[in-house]
């Protein structure tokens, strides 16, 4: 299967993490699946003339398009014209780029929240009056209309997130492959379940001091973030905790609060990334299936029942008090 990788508008921070893929690395893991990357603007050795013409042939149908891969969303002004942004060397704009090779392609993958929903390069004024590939945030119809569709009967596959993971895009990449991957892969906003099945809530370091409302007061300190700090890991969708980047590292293990980029329109929060709003001192980011009165009533009785080694240590940035070791019995 062939892949056409284009970068819009965006920081290229998609590759960039797709890179970070190891054992083996993201080229070696596809060659080895029986996919051939035909042009990648960062990784392939073709430029200018070369890449121009590929595109010619894809664009005739010469060269077959199995997959066509979108990082950064699509930049529609001025005045819908789409020449904010020019492919360089094709007279052409990545509007008019993407409106010709996405009825070509088997199927067509948004990378990155930017590609998938509009994204940081939609955040503010968007005075380039950028989109995602068939959302416009959380509302369907972006660059594509709702109910387009690849060859393959699939709609756009949003790999969201912000840089996406790099497992996100080979495992959505080999499943395609394969043919494993169908409607019922994908979940409301087209994000493929294998990851978005699950919260970044699963697997947080931090769910001890969560479930006794152990909270960290500044981003240095070990305890909770959900309740001061604007971590919306509860309700967002990923499975960074469980498989993250390197073996290691997710946002919250390193002490940051989720900010949920997975998720359609999460550029514009509305308040500090690092703030929870609350309404009669109830935050609001409160998971979207606990009801408020059940999350005061628990939260009342956890934090009675906090052991004192987890309230010391929510508000220290290093293990101060060390759990204690179980006495023998008798």
């Amino acid at each position: 299967m062939n892949i056409l990788w284009l970068q819009a508008s965006g920081c290229g921070g998609c590759t960039m993490s797709l890179l970070c893929a190891e054992h083996p690395d993201i080229l070696s893991l596809l060659a080895d699946a029986g996919l051939r990357m035909l042009w990648h603007p960062a990784l392939s050795a073709e430029t200018g003339a070369e890449a121009a013409a590929l595109l010619d042939r894809i664009a005739s149908g010469e060269t077959p398009l199995d997959i066509l891969c979108i990082e950064g969303a699509i930049a529609r002004g001025p005045r819908g014209t789409g020449r904010f942004q020019m492919l360089s060397g094709t007279g052409r704009s990545m509007l008019d780029w993407l409106r010709a090779l996405a009825p070509l392609a088997g199927h067509v993958v948004a990378v990155g929240s930017c590609a998938a929903f509009g994204g940081v390069t939609s955040a503010g004024g968007n005075p380039s009056d950028a989109a995602g590939l068939q959302y416009e945030g959380g509302h369907g119809g972006g660059i594509l209309p709702p109910e387009f569709r690849a060859r393959a009967g699939l709609p756009v596959i949003n790999v969201a997130g912000c840089p996406t993971h790099p497992d996100w895009v080979s495992e959505t990449l080999l499943l395609l492959a394969a043919g494993a991957l169908g409607p019922g892969d994908l979940d409301d906003l087209a994000r493929p379940r294998f990851y978005a099945e699950h919260l970044v809530h699963h697997g947080c370091p931090k769910n001890e001091f969560y479930e006794y409302k152990a909270s960290a007061t500044r981003l240095c300190e070990l305890g909770c973030m959900m309740e001061h700090l604007g971590c919306v890991g509860t309700q967002a969708v990923g499975d960074c905790n469980i498989r993250p980047w390197n073996g290691s590292g997710s946002c919250t293990r390193a002490g940051y609060p989720c900010i949920s980029c997975t998720a359609p329109e999460f550029e514009e929060p509305r308040h500090a990334f690092t703030e929870t709003p609350k309404v009669a001192g109830i935050p609001v980011g409160l998971p979207s299936d606990m009801p408020k009165a059940w999350f005061m009533a628990l939260a009342s009785l956890s934090k009675a029942a906090t052991p004192e080694r987890l309230s010391r240590n929510a508000v220290a940035d290093r293990i101060e008090v060390l759990p204690s070791p179980r006495k023998p019995r008798g």
